[in-house]
């Protein structure tokens, strides 16, 4: 069974409790749509909490948010055929996977594309403060073309679509954090993620980010729920 939920930002302890609470095991998956929180620090404060995921059952299987230093910058991260498609996973760790961008999946017969990333509004803060930040947090330009040329040639089947943001249209004003000047973020990736949505033809979006529990249309916006992954 696969589930679903939102930004976790290392806190687990209730995904742990769900997991106790529906006796999960090593067949369930729960898919986190980024900023898991477990390549934050990138020291052994990382390690120490990827020894906690690593004693529950079931599988974690993360999308790349914008709080986390990419899987495939990690030394320790190899590429790994599962459900279907390359992952990143670390052989200590083998519960604990990434999704690749721009990879489809088959998830319990979902082929379901995975789009990770966005722009970080807190990004000068946390380099003030000495905090971690990454250049390469939202899709490379490189990717973008790479995704667009593979659907526009192949017209691939996609039945879900899993990404960190959302498209640019579906931005929940709700979800938006005061004081921000909106005209100072990079919305680059919600804008190709538009493009995206023009060109496929899906049932299911599913998205985090923006701290917010809402659907719009075939968009769900996930981030306290934890739920069954399908189309309806």
């Amino acid at each position: 069974m696969f589930y679903i939920t939102g930004d976790r930002h290392r806190h687990f302890l209730g995904l742990f409790h769900f997991c106790e609470k529906n006796k999960l095991t090593n067949n369930d998956t729960i898919i986190i749509l980024g900023d898991a929180g477990i390549n934050y620090y990138g020291s052994s404060i990382d390690k120490e909490f990827k020894k906690s995921l690593s004693r529950q059952k079931v599988t974690f299987f993360c999308i790349h948010g914008n709080h986390e230093q990419r899987p495939e910058t990690i030394s320790t991260y190899k590429e790994k055929i599962v459900f279907g498609a390359p992952v990143y996973v670390e052989e200590d760790y083998p519960n604990i996977l990434f999704a690749k961008d721009g990879e489809i999946y088959d998830l319990d017969g979902y082929q379901t594309l995975v789009i990770g990333g966005a722009y970080s509004i807190d990004k000068y803060a946390r380099i003030k403060r000495g905090k971690p930040w990454w250049k390469d947090e939202q899709p490379s330009d490189k990717l973008k073309i790479k995704l667009l040329n593979r659907l526009i040639a192949e017209k691939p089947q996609i039945d879900i679509v899993l990404t960190h943001t959302c498209p640019y249209k579906y931005i929940p004003l709700e979800g938006l954090i005061d004081g921000i000047d909106q005209t100072t973020i990079d919305q680059r990736t919600e804008q190709f993620l538009d493009t995206i949505e023009m060109q496929i033809d899906y049932q299911k979006w599913y998205c985090g980010h923006f701290h917010i529990d809402k659907e719009i249309d075939n968009i769900e916006f996930i981030y306290s729920k934890i739920k069954k992954l399908g189309i309806r």
